[in-house]
């Protein structure tokens, strides 16, 4: 494998302990990267094997006659708005931060790409119809301004050589307002990690953040600049965090800093890492949280609301919460029930309530096979619903 493949290998791997929300997931895209002569000869690149597991197995059987490398990268459901392919990678493979979880903490060697020569890369596979798509963060193994200098770069470069697809550029912790200002500029969307819910659960997995200042006050800066085109992200698990502080956590997000969406990472343990011997966190748990997050963003249902899903503990169980919550309320009148109502019965979403309440003015819902109408599949909303009190719908007393 040459070093321009070990290093975009490396890159992409490294960085995999990022979004991954529901309608995604990480594949394997196989590519061949031109390596530049005056290049033959450097110091070998370190590429955990861990990481490179499957590559290795694609590159023993590829017979093809030039090298290639195998790129992870994020595949979206088209359905969700996404871009199909959307590779995503790290500038910097080394960081002088000291976030428990993380492997790039790990890794000592220098593994990086200047600007332009990842903008050479990147154009390369975009214009082969490879990639349609970047989300671009970084390492922090020097400065913090410089690398957002870098990262900003890239975008600019990117862009001034007709590069129009989607760009996601990371914002580091500590980074300046103007850095942040010239990053939403340049990119579609922007983020910034919170990791966590709080300034104590933080210390206990990253010694060097402030999370008030290097994050909290980065995040309000972030919003201010790209209202409505910003997200953030938790690792869920890796502090110990209960599902409640999680939702405290949302609730402020949503009133504070309106983030477009919220991801959540379940914990995974690496080795050479201070949470190495940390239990994973179950893939289950993410899966109820970001349930929970549309009830909470879409939906009207309150954090408070919510904590009613939660054990004596304050976890959600491996439940749908919005079932949990249903479960323990009295069927409502699918005739009668107002919106708010409606949205709070598993398996009738915003669109769906809309078209209950536009039908049923015109004929009334008299049993679960009605439902249909509305576009509503399955049994789930019908035990939920009652279809009776057809009188008692309100009439006009006079034509």
């Amino acid at each position: 494998m040459s070093v321009a493949e070990q290093k975009l290998t490396y890159l992409t791997a490294a960085g995999r302990f990022d979004i991954c929300s529901p309608g995604e997931c990480l594949q394997l895209l196989p590519v061949a990267v031109e390596t530049p002569k005056a290049s033959r000869t450097p110091e070998i690149l370190p590429v955990p094997l861990e990481n490179l597991r499957d590559s290795q197995e694609i590159l023993r059987v590829s017979q093809a006659p030039v090298l290639r490398t195998v790129a992870p990268y994020i595949s979206y459901n088209r359905r969700t708005g996404g871009c199909g392919r959307m590779l995503k990678m790290l500038l910097n493979g080394t960081c002088a931060y000291d976030c428990a979880y993380c492997p790039v903490r790990t890794q000592r060697e220098p593994v990086s790409y200047s600007p332009g020569e990842f903008a050479d890369t990147f154009l390369r596979l975009w214009q082969d119809g490879l990639v349609e798509g970047l989300f671009l963060s970084s390492g922090i193994p020097r400065d913090v301004d410089c690398v957002m200098h870098d990262l900003v770069e890239t975008g600019e470069i990117l862009r001034r050589r007709g590069y129009g697809g989607y760009l996601h550029l990371k914002i580091l912790p500590g980074a300046t307002r103007a850095d942040i200002h010239d990053a939403a500029r340049v990119a579609d969307r922007i983020s910034i990690n919170l990791e966590t819910t709080s300034p104590d659960r933080l210390g206990g997995i990253a010694g060097v953040k402030d999370y008030r200042q290097d994050i909290l006050k980065r995040q309000a800066w972030v919003a201010e600049e790209k209202p409505g085109g910003h997200t953030t992200q938790l690792v869920i698990g890796a502090a110990d965090e209960t599902d409640a502080e999680i939702l405290s956590c949302l609730a402020d997000q949503y009133r504070r800093v309106r983030p477009s969406r919220v991801y959540f990472s379940a914990f995974r343990s690496l080795p050479r890492t201070p949470l190495a011997t940390h239990p994973d966190t179950p893939a289950w748990r993410a899966r109820r949280l970001y349930q929970a997050d549309f009830l909470l963003r879409d939906y009207g249902i309150t954090a408070d609301e919510l904590r009613a899903a939660l054990d004596e503990e304050g976890f959600f169980a491996n439940r749908d919460p919005k079932v949990v919550l249903a479960d323990s309320r009295m069927p409502v009148n699918v005739n009668l029930a107002p919106r708010r109502d409606l949205l709070r019965i598993p398996g009738i979403g915003p669109k769906a309530a809309d078209r209950i309440l536009a039908l049923r003015r015109v004929q009334p819902f008299t049993c679960p096979a009605d439902l249909a109408r509305a576009g509503i599949r399955g049994q789930t909303a019908g035990r939920h619903l009652t279809f009776d009190g057809r009188d008692a719908i309100q009439t006009k007393l006079f034509p």
